[in-house]
């Protein structure tokens, strides 16, 4: 795939993957199947689901999650909020124009572009918050979260993206 290619993926994702609502209680079910994905594959997470307001709704740390999981949470988290897409769509934007974070302003001890950060987009309302997935290869990561979305949604058919 291109460059080209892989953005216009990840922006369709964006845009079929909103909820008509989402709540705590969203939050729980989703972040279970999160965590069911994961598992599924052989892999061990750590999955966070935060809103906007810094209110943490879900939180799974496997085995091997490290107090660095969770700084990368947080500053992939940051990313999500500011930016209003995911991480990986922004490294991807970001490696097309040659940029890196500090070129648009955010200061990479605060913010991550890796994959693994997903906006949790509500129609007619906007992003109000975001789902994060670390430990693993960013791609996976995202991976994990679009496929479990698409479900937790019951959208059939979700363009994804494997590695770039």
């Amino acid at each position: 795939m291109t460059m080209d290619e892989v953005i216009n993926v990840l922006s369709l994702q964006e845009e079929i993957l909103q909820f008509n609502h989402f709540t705590n209680e969203d939050a729980w079910q989703l972040g279970i199947m999160l965590v069911a994905e994961s598992k599924k594959r052989g892999l061990d997470c750590s999955i966070t689901i935060r809103k906007n307001n810094g209110s943490t709704v879900f939180k799974y740390a496997g085995n091997t999650t490290t107090l660095n999981s969770d700084r990368f949470t947080d500053r992939t988290f940051n990313t999500v909020k500011i930016m209003e897409k995911s991480s990986l769509l922004l490294y991807s934007e970001l490696k097309q124009n040659e940029e890196t974070l500090e070129d648009i302003g955010l200061d990479e001890k605060e913010f991550s572009c890796m994959g693994g950060g997903f906006p949790i987009r509500v129609e007619e309302v906007g992003v109000i918050g975001a789902i994060v997935v670390t430990d693993q290869n960013p791609f996976i990561n995202h991976d994990i979260i679009v496929k479990t979305i698409g479900k937790y949604l019951h959208v059939d058919e979700v363009p994804r993206i494997r590695a770039l």
